[in-house]
């Protein structure tokens, strides 16, 4: 059920058994991932249209018109290609995971294609966030699933797309999943996740909400 590449990186870092588990994405949770990609976007003559939570439709030319499905693919390869190393971080993420990782261990579960692993890793590490690292592909909830059943422990996901909440909740649900997204013009375009049990678009918001369910306080 989990590609080879992805199980190779499960098996290649340490989790602590009865430790408590915080499996957190990257984009639009540690890193400003719409802001890097407008900026991007911009520099190639097209515009992002915040009209919806997706990106497939709302990146456009300069006539307005939608890219299609393919071109936008394109786009995001180039774009995590030349700049997954330059993004900025979200603001309180380090801070708050530091504190959190003295009692918790953290792993950053992020679909990033695997040939940019070494660039997420630095900027990670630049940022004060040198945690292991995954690079996942697809459907979050094996991997998840994976990391649970060797921490036998409290365990928190945060993530923004609702679908891997969906995902996580069928292979791991007794994991706590924590909906979180950090740019403010995409968290007013979605609710809450259904599958997730708490919403949270901020560190200082969703530190508390890690912690009573972690570690009880």
């Amino acid at each position: 059920m989990i590609p080879e590449p992805i199980r190779a990186q499960l098996d290649a870092i340490h989790i602590e058994p009865g430790r408590p588990l915080i499996i957190s994405d990257a984009d639009e949770v540690l890193f400003a991932f719409m802001a890097g990609l407008e900026t991007y976007l911009q520099g190639e003559g097209l515009s992002f249209d915040f009209s919806s939570f997706a990106i497939t439709g709302n990146v456009k030319d300069s006539d307005g018109r939608a890219l299609d499905q393919a071109a936008v693919r394109t786009h995001l390869g180039t774009f995590f290609e030349r700049h997954t190393g330059e993004l900025h971080p979200v603001d309180g993420a380090a801070e708050a995971l530091a504190e959190l990782s003295e009692e918790a261990q953290v792993v950053v579960l992020s679909n990033i294609p695997l040939a940019r692993r070494a660039a997420r890793a630095s900027a990670l590490a630049r940022h004060g966030m040198d945690y292991p690292l995954i690079a996942n592909e697809g459907a979050k909830g094996p991997a998840v699933s994976a990391l649970f059943a060797r921490a036998r422990a409290p365990a928190v996901f945060i993530d923004d797309i609702p679908h891997n909440h969906a995902s996580v909740r069928e292979h791991a649900d007794d994991v706590h999943r924590l909906h979180f997204v950090a740019d403010t013009r995409l968290a007013k375009l979605i609710p809450k996740a259904d599958d997730s049990h708490a919403r949270a678009d901020t560190w200082p918001e969703a530190r508390p909400i890690i912690e009573r369910h972690l570690f009880g306080g």
